[in-house]
């Protein structure tokens, strides 16, 4: 049998470091090679005072496609007086962006409206390749 002693070898008191920097290294190589580098951009926020780039007038040509929806599901078509029948919706849609490429079509539903009346026009409004639809409170 082996005696078992109090002394310790000089081997067993050593601890071997290259392996955990071996693997410092590595993880270190690996964080620089997949890090991302960002360019920040920054934005003139000077006073508006001396502001050179105002906004553009309004083009009276870009005009929107505005389709109301009354309490009674009746479609008002840009102001019109006379309410358009729902077979009408997409040719009228059609029509007005042959004239204005660049209009985009606007829905203003009444609260007590139907909601597939809604539905009905962005429907009949992406079929005809509209691809601005914005649905806005009543007044």
């Amino acid at each position: 049998m082996k005696k078992i002693s109090g002394k310790r070898s000089a081997d067993d008191a050593k601890i071997d470091l290259t392996p955990m920097l071996d693997v410092v290294f590595i993880l270190l190589i690996f964080f620089v090679v997949t890090a991302t580098f960002l360019s920040e951009t920054a934005l003139n926020a000077a006073s508006s005072d001396n502001n050179e780039n105002e906004p553009p007038p309004d083009d009276p040509d870009k005009k929107n496609i505005l389709f109301e929806i009354g309490p009674n599901n009746e479609i008002i078509l840009n102001g019109n007086p006379r309410p358009i029948i729902e077979t009408q919706i997409r040719s009228n849609i059609d029509q007005l962006k042959a004239e204005n490429p660049a209009a985009s079509v606007i829905i203003q539903p009444d609260n007590s409206s139907e909601v597939s009346t809604l539905v009905m026009i962005m429907d009949a409004a992406r079929q005809a390749g509209m691809a601005n639809i914005s649905i806005v409170e009543p007044q």
